[in-house]
């Protein structure tokens, strides 16, 4: 009994412990963690369907240049044919029991080509797949930077908020004391709900962007916090800069060829010539069938053989054939599309970097403006602190300016803070718009390749 009432005490003080260390291991299991740029990339990428829809089209274009190469190896069958009645009178077929037959196209030059362009259609789609986790990245990657920024701007919104709470508190003793006209305290209340109704708008933003990274990745939405030490600097570039050609360019440049190479091979079949190859062996049998007493000559009798095999090479030469001509004219037209095409690809994406060059000085000019406005009122926040502070000793003064008033202090924290966001918002732009001209100068994989090293 002593023991027991030694051991109570020591189990009362344990259990809270064990109480409050699972209580924080529970909270900090259910806390969302930080997600870095890398693992949203990675995840988009293996859960995109345009990917998925990309890799289906290379195994396609893998199985097509396999078949194409496959008519040049012989193929084998096997069949049988037994009667199921005795047969009566000659039929015409041989009583095989079973039968083996070996072919294969010998040589075709047409058939050269196609060989030739599935090369190519398998190049054409191992490309656009890797355009197509380019642009998985790039969406990815500008949605992430985007949540990273408004989670910043919350931050400084919430941070606003206070502010302008503790405004419309000392406007409204003012006004109750009659210092300030009872404007005054609209006004600020009127400030208090703006900034109230900009924090929701990000809420509602940050909402959005965590539902669209989480549809990207298949992460729970509530589990994606961005991780602002992950992202990589987006390096300066402009349009001058040497542009690469693109993976969908080469990859539209890759199947005009391809298309061109069937073309070239439908023409030669109209007047090239073809060879195949066969073997047939016959095992005949005169079981359930007569066929023996149709091959008797006299004197000896001579028997139908059952082991039967026959060889040969076949060659067509086409001297006229309308449906090899219609099909080589169809193909050119194929051909000449899709090499239009590529051209036109190709002057979109000049386009498309003049465009984001011109937009990018703009935003770049935007950008130094807002960091420019946002340490002016840093500045003046330190200044009318200063002022609070140690009080305005030329007040008294002739012509001296006026002791500060109590709000001043808020109006400059929450112009501060709002310069600050304007500063996040653009540079944000700023950064967007430059991840879209690595992508069209075709130097998206080297910011990925840096991304992959953090």
């Amino acid at each position: 009994m002593t023991e027991n009432r030694k051991v109570l005490p020591k189990f009362r003080t344990a259990c809270p412990a064990l109480f409050a260390g699972t209580v924080l291991s529970l909270v900090a299991a259910a806390a969302p963690a930080q997600v870095s740029l890398r693992t949203v990339v990675e995840m988009a990428q293996r859960n995109s369907d345009t990917v998925r829809l990309a890799q289906a089209d290379v195994q396609k274009a893998t199985a097509s240049l396999a078949e194409s190469r496959d008519v040049f190896i012989p193929s084998v069958s096997f069949g049988s044919g037994l009667p199921v009645f005795p047969e009566v009178g000659f039929t015409g077929n041989l009583p095989t029991i079973w039968d083996a037959t070996v072919q294969s196209l010998a040589f075709s030059m047409g058939q050269v080509r196609y060989v030739q362009a599935a090369h190519m259609g398998l190049r054409a789609a191992e490309l656009s797949l890797h355009d197509s986790q380019e642009q998985v990245a790039l969406d990815a990657s500008s949605e992430y930077i985007e949540l990273d920024a408004v989670h910043r701007e919350l931050d400084a919104a919430r941070q606003q908020e206070d502010d302008a709470n503790r405004l419309v508190s000392i406007e409204q003793q003012r006004a109750e004391a009659g210092v300030d006209p009872l404007v005054q305290l609209l006004q600020a209340q009127l400030t208090a709900a703006q900034i109230k109704l900009n924090r929701l708008h990000l809420e509602t933003r940050a909402a959005t962007l965590a539902k669209q990274i989480s549809v990207l990745t298949g992460l729970p939405a509530a589990s994606i916090v961005p991780d602002h030490s992950s992202i990589p600097e987006i390096p300066s570039i402009s349009g001058d800069d040497a542009p690469r050609r693109t993976a969908a360019l080469n990859s539209a440049e890759m199947m005009a060829l391809s298309k061109a190479r069937v073309a070239k091979g439908d023409r030669e079949r109209t007047w090239t010539p073809t060879f195949a190859f066969g073997l047939l062996y016959n095992r005949n049998t005169q079981l359930l069938n007569s066929v023996g007493s149709y091959f008797v000559t006299p004197p000896p009798n001579h028997n139908l053989p059952a082991n039967n095999l026959s060889s040969g090479v076949s060659i067509q030469l086409p001297i006229f054939n309308s449906e090899l001509r219609a099909q080589a004219r169809a193909s050119a037209a194929d051909a000449l599309r899709a090499k239009v095409e590529a051209e036109q690809a190709e002057r979109q994406n000049d386009i498309q970097i003049v465009q984001l060059d011109n937009s990018l000085r703009e935003l770049d000019t935007r950008a130094q403006i807002a960091s420019l406005k946002q340490q002016i009122a840093d500045e003046q926040l330190k200044a009318v602190s200063a002022q609070l502070e140690m009080g305005n000793g030329a007040q008294n003064a002739s012509g001296g300016p006026a002791q500060l008033a109590p709000q001043a202090e808020q109006q400059a924290l929450i112009d501060e803070r709002q310069k600050y966001e304007d500063a996040i918002e653009a540079g944000l732009d700023l950064d967007k718009t430059r991840l879209s001209l690595l992508r069209a100068l075709g130097h998206m994989q080297d910011w990925l390749n840096e991304l992959q090293s953090k």
